[in-house]
C-alpha cells in the first residue's frame, strides 16, 4: 500500500470483514475453549496484524485511533454508571483503600525485581510506574458478557475506574525521580512537574462532571429511548472531544460524566440504551488492539520482561489482599479482585510513548530507557491481554456473581 492514507473504501471493507470475523472468532473460541470472547477478538487482531498477514498495516490503524477512542469512552461511561453514592457508603473504603494499594504493590514489587536485575533505579522506577496501570476494556467486557453482579463486580468496576487516575499519579511521581537521577538536579527544581498530572485529572473530572450536570437535567423527566440514546451517545461525543482537546483522560472524564449522571437522575435507562450499541465497537476495539501487538517483541523481553510479569502479578494480587484486608471488603474481592487486574494496554502503552517523549532529551541514556519501555510494555501487553479476561472470568465464577443462564 502507498504511503498517503487509506481510501474510505478500504477503510470500510475492513472494518465490515473485521467485525464478521472477530464475532465467529470470538464464538468459536468461547465455544471450543470456555474463553471469554474477548480473548478471541484479540487473537483474531494478531492473526490480521503485520505478526501475521499483515492485513491491518500501522498506518490503517493510526487512521482507525477515533474507534479506539470512541470505545474507552463508552467503557467509562458505563463505569461511572456504577459509581452510585449507594455504592461507596457500602464499599467505599474499600474501593479506595484497595486501589491505592493494589497501585503501589505493582510498583514497589516490579521496582524492586528490577533493580535487582539491573542496578539501574531508572530502569527500575520507570517499570514499577508503568506496572501500576490496569486496562479497563477487557475486563468491563468480561463482566458484561457473563452479566456478573455482587461485590467482586461492583468494586471491580470502581477500581479499574480509579486506577487510571492512580496510575498516572504514580508515573509522574517516578518521572520525577527519574529525571533528578538523569540531570543530578535537586529534586525540589522540577517537583513542579507533579503539577501537570494534578491539573489533567482536575480538568478530566471537572469537563465530565459539568456534561455530566447537564446531561442529568436533560434527561431526568426523560422516558424515550430513542432520545435518550442520542442525549447519551452525543454527550459521550462532546466529552471525548474536549477531553482530547484539553489534553485529559477521556476514560476519566466520561467516568465523572457517567458518575455524575447516575447520582443526580438515579436511573439507569441511558446506560442501557446506549449500552445496546457499544458490541460491533468493541468488537473493532479489541481487534485493532490485538493487530498492534507484535508477536516478535516476545523474543526481546528477557529477564526484565519476565521480572516485570511476575512482579506486576504479584504485586496487585498482594496489594489487592492487603488493601481488602485492611479496609474489612467482602471476602470474596479480597480473595479473587487480584486475578481481575491483570489486563494491560492502553494506558501502559500510552505512558511508555509518554516516557520516550519525556526522556529522550536527556541524552542517549534518556532515550535507551524510552525505547526499552516501549518494547518491554508493548511485549508484556501481548501477555497479558490473553491471560488477564480468563482470569477474570475465572474470578466472578468462583465468587459466585454469575447467573445461572449465563454460565
Amino acid at each position: 500500500m502507498s504511503l498517503a492514507s487509506p481510501s474510505i473504501n478500504f477503510l470500510l471493507t475492513l472494518l465490515g470483514i473485521a467485525i464478521l470475523i472477530g464475532f465467529f472468532g470470538g464464538k468459536l473460541g468461547k465455544k471450543f475453549f470456555k474463553a471469554p470472547q474477548v480473548v478471541g477478538f484479540i487473537i483474531i487482531g494478531l492473526i490480521l496484524g503485520e505478526s501475521f498477514l499483515g492485513i491491518f498495516k500501522e498506518q490503517t490503524l493510526n487512521s482507525l485511533d477515533m474507534i479506539s477512542s470512541f470505545a474507552l469512552a463508552f467503557i467509562g461511561f458505563a463505569i461511572g454508571g456504577e459509581m452510585a453514592i449507594a455504592v461507596f457508603k457500602k464499599l467505599g473504603k474499600s474501593i479506595f483503600t484497595i486501589t491505592i494499594l493494589e497501585s503501589l504493590g505493582a510498583f514497589l514489587f516490579v521496582t524492586i525485581a528490577i533493580y535487582a536485575f539491573t542496578q539501574k533505579l531508572t530502569v527500575a522506577l520507570l517499570f514499577g510506574a508503568l506496572a501500576s496501570a490496569t486496562a479497563p476494556a477487557a475486563t468491563v467486557d468480561v463482566l458484561r458478557e457473563y452479566e456478573s453482579s455482587g461485590p467482586l463486580t461492583t468494586t471491580l468496576y470502581a477500581v479499574v475506574g480509579l486506577d487510571d487516575a492512580a496510575a498516572i499519579m504514580i508515573y509522574a511521581f517516578a518521572t520525577v525521580m527519574i529525571k533528578t537521577l538523569l540531570t543530578h538536579e535537586n529534586i525540589s527544581s522540577i517537583l513542579h512537574l507533579l503539577e501537570g498530572p494534578f491539573l489533567e485529572i482536575g480538568r478530566s473530572l471537572f469537563i465530565g462532571m459539568l456534561i455530566g450536570i447537564v446531561l442529568a437535567y436533560t434527561i431526568k423527566k426523560m422516558h424515550d429511548r430513542e432520545a435518550l440514546m442520542i442525549l447519551g451517545v452525543g454527550s459521550i461525543v462532546l466529552c471525548t472531544g474536549l477531553a482530547l482537546t484539553f489534553h485529559s483522560s477521556l476514560i476519566l472524564s466520561n467516568m465523572a460524566m457517567g458518575a455524575t449522571v447516575i447520582n443526580l437522575t438515579k436511573r439507569t435507562e441511558i446506560f442501557d440504551v446506549v449500552q445496546r450499541i457499544t458490541p460491533p465497537i468493541f468488537v473493532l476495539f479489541f481487534i485493532l488492539a490485538g493487530a498492534r501487538l507484535q508477536v516478535s517483541l516476545l523474543a526481546k523481553l528477557g529477564l526484565i520482561g519476565l521480572a516485570y510479569i511476575v512482579n506486576r502479578v504479584l504485586g496487585k494480587s498482594i496489594g489487592t489482599w492487603i488493601g481488602g484486608r485492611v479496609s474489612n471488603a467482602p471476602e470474596t474481592v479480597r480473595k479473587y479482585l487480584g486475578f481481575c487486574l491483570l489486563s494491560q494496554a492502553g494506558v501502559a502503552i500510552g505512558l511508555s510513548i509518554q516516557a520516550l517523549s519525556d526522556f529522550q532529551a536527556y541524552g542517549a541514556a534518556g532515550r535507551e530507557l524510552g525505547l526499552l519501555a516501549i518494547n518491554v510494555i508493548a511485549g508484556t501487553t501481548l501477555i497479558f491481554q490473553i491471560i488477564g479476561p480468563p482470569f477474570t472470568k475465572w474470578a466472578i465464577f468462583k465468587a459466585n456473581e454469575v447467573p445461572e443462564e449465563r454460565r
